[in-house]
Order: structure tokens, then sequence, then C-alpha cells
């Protein structure tokens, strides 16, 4: 299992960095990404602890870890700008908290996040087709979620994105141990959207191919 969306305690998650990890190896995972909410008044004390695992890549034999951050909540005005920050810090990769029914998202978010060129737009709900659009052409990669509450839109976003052909991500939003899946729960979480085993296989292709290009 590839999984590029993960919270721990540097944000609202339950578990050190390093727990996660070790935990996401015991279930299958190959990558992990951890990929903390941030906002302006966050984002650069969250950069000073999660980056530290840069230097540690492999801590887990065998398990990848990449440090991101999740863009959560912010001023859609800001996205630009907080993109910006995020990959000056070292980030390895943004995340953008979509514009998900289950939260009162500031709308215009999803457009905001895909103008700015992040990597990956989180459960971003009853999304455009002008905004698939804009991701397809951005290569920004839209989010099939296994949270509960954002992934009641994956449907949705499934069949627009295969329609005009943007590509697709599975995440788990993980905050605690519980939340960490397995590649046959992940393949379920796929068809439930509307999904078949080729897309899962394109979703994880997906996630493997930005993994790479940002790690070099």
């Amino acid at each position: 299992m590839i999984d590029l969306h993960t919270h721990t305690l540097l944000s609202d998650g339950e578990l050190l960095p390093l727990e996660l990890a070790r935990r996401a190896k015991v279930k299958g995972y190959s990558i992990l990404g951890i990929s903390d909410h941030v906002d302006i008044t966050t984002i650069e004390n969250v950069a000073a602890s999660i980056l530290k695992i840069k230097k540690y890549t492999e801590l887990h034999e065998g398990l990848t870890i990449i440090p991101g951050c999740e863009l959560t909540h912010c001023p859609a005005r800001q996205l630009g700008e907080l993109t910006v920050l995020a990959r000056k810090l070292g980030f390895s990769y943004v995340v953008v908290h979509g514009e998900t029914i289950a939260e009162p998202v500031e709308e215009g978010t999803n457009a905001a996040a895909i103008e700015a060129g992040v990597d990956i737009l989180a459960h971003p709900g009853l999304i455009t087709e002008k905004e698939v659009e804009g991701a397809r052409n951005r290569g920004v990669l839209l989010e099939i979620s296994a949270r509960k509450g954002h992934s009641l839109t994956n449907g949705h976003v499934a069949r627009l994105a295969r329609s005009i052909g943007a590509k697709l991500i599975l995440n788990t939003d993980s905050h605690s141990p519980s939340d960490l899946i397995t590649d046959e729960q992940g393949l379920s979480i796929a068809r439930g959207a509307g999904l078949g085993v080729d897309d899962f296989g394109d979703m994880q292709k997906n996630a493997r191919a930005l993994a790479r290009k940002i790690t070099g």
C-alpha cells in the first residue's frame, strides 16, 4: 500500500511519526507520506519537526517515509503563497484540504489549490468539471478518500476524473492506527467509488510516480 495522506501528533493524529511508520510497515505499506495539517500559524513549526525524517527516509527497513504537509482550512487567497512557502521550507509534497461536504471548507479552495499547482487535492467533495479539467491540465492528483465523511463524494470525484482524464490517488487520511488499510481494503474502497481493479492499480502507480518524483 502507498498512502500519501496521514497525520500524527504534530497536528491532530494520535501517534508519533515513527510509531505511525512502524504500524504502517506492519500493515504492509511500502511508502508512507506524513502530511500533517498546517496553516500560516503552524507551518514552520511542523516543518522543523517532520523534516528531520529526510535524513532517515527508511527508518523502518522496506518502508519509505516522505514528509509532506496538508494546507487545511486556509483562506483560498493564501493557498498560492502558502504552497510556495511549503516548498521553500522543504516539504517534499503539498496536499490541500479540499472542499469536502463533511466540513465547512471555504468555497474556492479547490480552484485555488489547483491554480497553485499542489501535488494532491484531498477529498475535493462536489468538485466541478472545470476544476477537474484544471487538475488534469496541471497534473494535480484528485483524492479518493478512505476517511468517513470525506468518502461520501468518492463516486462523484471518480466519475468526473475518469470522464475528463484527471489522475486519481487513493489515500486514507489516517489519524489513528485503525485508519490504516491493506491493499485489499483499498481495492474495496475503489470499488465502492465505482472503480475497478485496474483503476486501483493506476491510483497506486500515480502515488508511486509522485513519490519517485519528489524523492529523486
